[in-house]
């Protein structure tokens, strides 16, 4: 039986390649975190400063239970019930390198509530990044088309499939102080 295209996307990812795939709201373009390399290419790709750091995705909230054990109680149930959702916490973390915190001590982590997006993670076997697919400071891609006219040249792969019903990039807030940042 030959592959899903959805682990024919985790290949490319493995190998160290940057992949286009729908989201919630817009489109992203997603790497291994551990790869520095790869996360270089979404830099270059983006025109983007390290310092910003980036949004990893995972499966559920099990992804992310180093992080969330570090929160307080309530917070930790605020995170909880968000999962999975249109919202990104940053949560305090030490395993991720500074590629992708941008040498801080926190990550800004989601689990999406696009079941292509939660698919790719859960066959890639830990969290990706999924940053929106876009120059820095221009709007993100909305369809399939977009991204491919925009990235194409750029990316391994491009996931067939289309964002859901959120409008724009998801909302970022901080789970130590339960402030909207975005």
């Amino acid at each position: 039986m030959p592959p899903s295209e959805v682990e024919r996307a985790v290949k490319f990812l493995q190998q160290g390649g940057v992949v286009a795939h729908a989201t919630e709201g817009v489109w992203g373009l997603a790497c291994d975190p551990w790869n520095e390399t790869a996360v270089n290419r979404v830099l270059k790709i983006k025109e983007r400063s390290i310092d910003l750091g980036f949004i990893v995705i995972g499966t559920d909230v099990s992804s992310f239970q180093d992080e969330l054990d570090a929160l307080a109680p309530e917070l930790r149930r605020k995170v909880e019930v968000s999962w999975p959702g249109h919202v990104t916490w940053i949560l305090p973390s030490k395993r991720f390198p500074d590629w992708v915190t941008g040498k801080r001590p926190s990550v800004a982590a989601r689990v999406p509530d696009h079941k292509q997006a939660r698919k790719l993670a859960m066959l890639f076997g830990k969290p990706v990044i999924s940053t929106s697919a876009n120059v820095s400071g221009s709007e993100p891609a909305l369809t399939m088309e977009e991204v491919c006219q925009q990235f194409g040249e750029l990316v391994e792969f491009v996931l067939p499939g289309e964002i859901g019903t959120a409008v724009g990039p998801s909302t970022i807030r901080n789970a130590v102080n339960d402030i909207t940042v975005r």
